[in-house]
């Protein structure tokens, strides 16, 4: 099978999180995706470890996981694009690429002759999408944003963490970049979408995506219930703010979540917990009911879970249909039969080692190939390669622009 995006070629000029995931999943559906990064240097999250990838040997090399964890299948070449000769190495190979990604601040890249404009004159059909932590205008535009100041600004860590005054209470960013994630993954929908319209139209478009409008989109049902309802969302810990019981709980050796989301299965639960009456009583008959009852609610669950085990819950409780899972460690996600069958662990080989992890597209589509066999590259890795194939270069050439620092 073909990749879906196989004709596709990316020019991929982002760094950190944001812009290399969407990089990393456009190369995963099979687009030629070049990262452009500084000579010497590299991406900022090439230095962004321990822990480093081993060699054959067990030693540390240079190439961090973090780094690892969004380059998967692309191809690095080095260029100063501040030195007028890098500059137009962009621009030649902007003219060959269907997409640039790009998260410099707002009008940075204009000083060197490769914004939207300047690249679009050249190329009228490229799709170039810039990725900024408040967008392209705005009374923040010109600010610097990281994942973790957006996600408290954009309300996330508000509703993020225990209570107030209880043990623990207190915002709590999420364990993942997420916002950073998701930012990437809504600069992925942006640049398929401008890919459909030009089969239209038959010409590119610029996408504006910042971190903050993404977190604010991502708050999702927490938004609406406080457009709709008007009262400001708290932290709730484990709990969900619409649905109860719909929470984590300890249990006789560790925890389990228990996800209710109806009354049936509700009714289900409690004939599970022993205790079927409390399906009939008003408090807790409906889901709004035990709403606004979810403290009296949990206060009698929290007795029964901890008198059996997980795993035993866990067994019950699925053979009755109760929505319910474990609380893995990440080691334990890992050993999780469901994602080994699935083949989420992936390996390829790779320029220092046998074979770097790396964890697998998620995607799954029945007539094109989502199978990714191109490691994260090293350093100006296929420098040569490309200057050569894409740009005909030659290698006195390619050896004057490496004198230069050019590459």
């Amino acid at each position: 099978m073909s990749a879906a995006l196989s004709h596709i070629k990316v020019l991929d000029l982002s760094r950190v999180l944001a812009g290399p995931w969407s990089g990393q999943t456009l190369a995963d559906l099979g687009a030629d995706v070049i990262k452009i990064e500084r000579p010497g240097v590299g991406d900022d999250t090439r230095a962004w470890g321990p822990p480093y990838l081993r060699d054959d040997d067990g030693k540390d090399t240079r190439e961090s996981a973090y780094f690892m964890s969004a380059n998967r299948g692309k191809k690095s070449l080095t260029v100063d694009i501040s030195q007028a000769a890098g500059q137009d190495l962009i621009r030649r190979l902007a003219a060959q690429s269907d997409i640039v990604l790009e998260n410099y601040k707002v009008g940075q890249l204009k000083k060197y002759g490769l914004d939207y404009d300047s690249l679009r004159a050249v190329n009228p059909r490229l799709i170039y999408c810039s990725i900024t932590g408040f967008g392209q205008d705005g009374p923040d535009a010109q600010r610097a944003g990281y994942d973790f100041m957006i996600q408290g600004m954009g309300g996330l860590m508000s509703i993020t963490g225990a209570p107030d005054g209880t043990p623990g209470g207190g915002p709590v960013k999420v364990g993942v970049a997420v916002t950073d994630v998701m930012t990437g993954m809504y600069a992925t929908v942006g640049v398929l979408a401008a890919l459909a319209q030009r089969e239209r139209s038959g010409v590119g478009q610029h996408i504006d995506i910042a971190l903050l409008d993404v977190q604010v989109a991502m708050l999702a049902n927490q938004a609406s219930n406080y457009l709709v309802g008007g009262q400001v969302p708290g932290r709730l810990g484990n709990a969900h703010p619409n649905i109860v019981p719909y929470q984590a709980f300890a249990s006789a050796d560790g925890h389990l979540i228990l996800a209710v989301g109806n009354d049936r299965q509700f009714r289900s639960f409690c004939e599970v917990a022993g205790h079927a009456g409390w399906a009939d009583e008003a408090r807790f008959a409906s889901n709004a009911a035990r709403v606004q009852h979810r403290d009296a609610l949990a206060a009698l669950i929290e007795p029964v879970l901890r008198g059996r085990a997980t795993r035993d819950w866990l067994a019950r409780l699925e053979a009755v249909g109760v929505p319910c899972g474990p609380i893995n460690t990440i080691d334990q996600v890992f050993a999780e039969p469901q994602v080994r069958h699935r083949q989420l662990e992936l390996r390829l080989p790779h320029a220092l080692a046998k074979a770097v992890p790396t964890v697998a597209s998620p995607l799954r589509m029945s007539a094109s190939s989502t199978a990714c066999d191109r490691a994260p590259p090293l350093l100006g890795e296929h420098t040569h390669e490309i200057l050569r194939e894409r740009l005909q270069l030659d290698a006195a050439g390619i050896a004057q622009l490496r004198a230069q620092g050019v590459i």
